[in-house]
C-alpha cells in the first residue's frame, strides 16, 4: 500500500517540511528563507501562525 494520489498534491507536500522545522525550532526567518519569502508576513499566513506570536518569536530569533 502506497500513498493516495488523490490526497497529496504537491503544494502540500511543499508545506510538510517547513511546517516540520517551524514546530522542532521555531525559526520563523529561516523557514521564509526557505521559502522564499520576502515577507515575514506571508511566511506567517503560510504557516498558519498567530501573527503576534509570529513577530516576536523572529524578533528574539537572528540569522
Amino acid at each position: 500500500m502506497g500513498l493516495d494520489e488523490t490526497a497529496y498534491g504537491t503544494h502540500s507536500l511543499r508545506r510538510t517540511k517547513p511546517t516540520l522545522i517551524y514546530r522542532r525550532t521555531k525559526n520563523l526567518r529561516a523557514i521564509q528563507i526557505l521559502l522564499g519569502h520576502s515577507k515575514l508576513e506571508s511566511t506567517v499566513r503560510y504557516l498558519g501562525v498567530e501573527v503576534d506570536d509570529a513577530l516576536e518569536l523572529a524578533e528574539q530569533t537572528e540569522v
